[in-house]
């Protein structure tokens, strides 16, 4: 989040990227605001989604605040080396995105809600990069687990996308994949603004925002 390591926008090769290892490294069991598990089995009907918007730690409360998420989590994904550390994902050499996993109800929300909040909690239009966070790691990403999803994904990105040429922003940047493998983050991470509510945001790039 501040700049430790020389701030590259380039993804990694296959040369590059490092080995990572075998086995996940640890991370919290449970949601430190709801006491919730953070890993599967979740309750029946739950359903999945992912979502990379700059520094994880203010996009994950965020997601935790909406009625209806029943868990979240932050981690890594879409990069090259497995189970990676904070400290690989910020060498920028795995390629993995910052991005909060999210355990919802769709009873109770809809993953077309999860996509508002994610469009308008931050900056779709900014590359490899949010505010001054900048690095492969901030880039702006829907990881999607099923057509639907990617269906609905794809609907909003064009009509954000329009609404903010009109105000004089770029191209929306955001890439829609299905989902790769989620690595959970170590367990200072997990909700992080719960244990340090002072703590670095960087939603939008706005440094620290205090918790309403």
């Amino acid at each position: 989040m501040f700049g430790l390591f020389k701030k590259s926008a380039d993804m990694p090769t296959a040369a590059t990227a490092l080995p990572g290892r075998s086995k996940p490294i640890e991370t919290a069991a449970t949601h430190h605001v709801n006491g919730q598990p953070l890993k599967p089995p979740f309750p029946a009907g739950t359903e999945q989604a992912m979502f990379g918007l700059g520094c994880f730690w203010g996009a994950e409360r965020m997601f935790w605040k909406l009625p209806g998420v029943t868990v979240t989590a932050v981690g890594y994904t879409a990069g090259m080396t497995p189970n990676p550390t904070y400290e690989e994902v910020c060498s920028r050499r795995t390629g993995h995105n910052e991005v909060v996993f999210v355990a919802f109800d769709p009873k109770k929300i809809s993953y077309r809600r999860l996509l508002q909040a994610f469009w308008e909690g931050h900056d779709p239009t900014q590359g490899m990069r949010q505010g001054n966070d900048i690095g492969t790691q901030y880039r702006s990403g829907v990881y999607v687990y099923s057509d639907a999803q990617r269906k609905e994904a794809a609907e909003t990105k064009a009509a954000y996308e329009k609404s903010l040429k009109i105000t004089g922003f770029g191209d929306v940047t955001t890439e829609i994949i299905d989902a790769p493998e989620f690595y959970y983050a170590e367990a200072y991470h997990q909700q992080y603004l719960a244990k340090n509510p002072r703590g670095y945001c960087g939603l939008g790039g706005t440094g620290v925002c205090l918790a309403s």
